[in-house]
């Protein structure tokens, strides 16, 4: 079985979207798969962050927000967290939140994020499980 290693540094709408249908693909292939959830990223992982999209912002592009979500909505794509959810249900995917990035966003126990995080650990488990993957990406 192939392992996959994803550092998802951004919190930003579309990249989060995008790791989601990408991590999507990975669990439709039955890969098993490390998620290291780092700097913004840990933020839209907050609890209270994921639960009201509103205080998420596109990457580079902000001013094309409501086009996006216009059109995700028009295509009847599922919020970025259910793309997640959805691959935890299908293969071994675990969630790991970068204690320093939880820290910097006030998140300093597993339960002040989302259900579908498994723990929090330090960057050397981050770098051990990219050297180990088949399949790296870093969004």
């Amino acid at each position: 079985m192939a392992k996959m290693t994803m550092g998802l540094f951004s919190g930003s709408l579309d990249r989060l979207t995008a790791a989601g249908v990408v991590l999507g693909g990975a669990a439709a292939d039955d890969m098993d798969v490390d998620l290291f959830v780092l700097l913004q990223g840990a933020r839209a992982f907050k609890k209270e962050i994921a639960e009201d999209p509103d205080q998420l912002r596109l990457s580079e592009n902000d001013h094309l927000r409501e086009e996006f979500l216009e059109s995700l909505d028009r295509l009847n794509v599922s919020p970025w967290l259910e793309f997640f959810r959805q691959a935890k249900e299908l293969t071994n995917v675990t969630v790991h939140i970068c204690g320093l990035a939880g820290k910097i966003w006030g998140g300093e126990k597993l339960e002040d994020f989302v259900d579908i995080a498994d723990d929090i650990c330090g960057i050397g488990e981050y770098l051990t499980s990219a050297e180990e993957a088949d399949i790296h990406l870093f969004i």
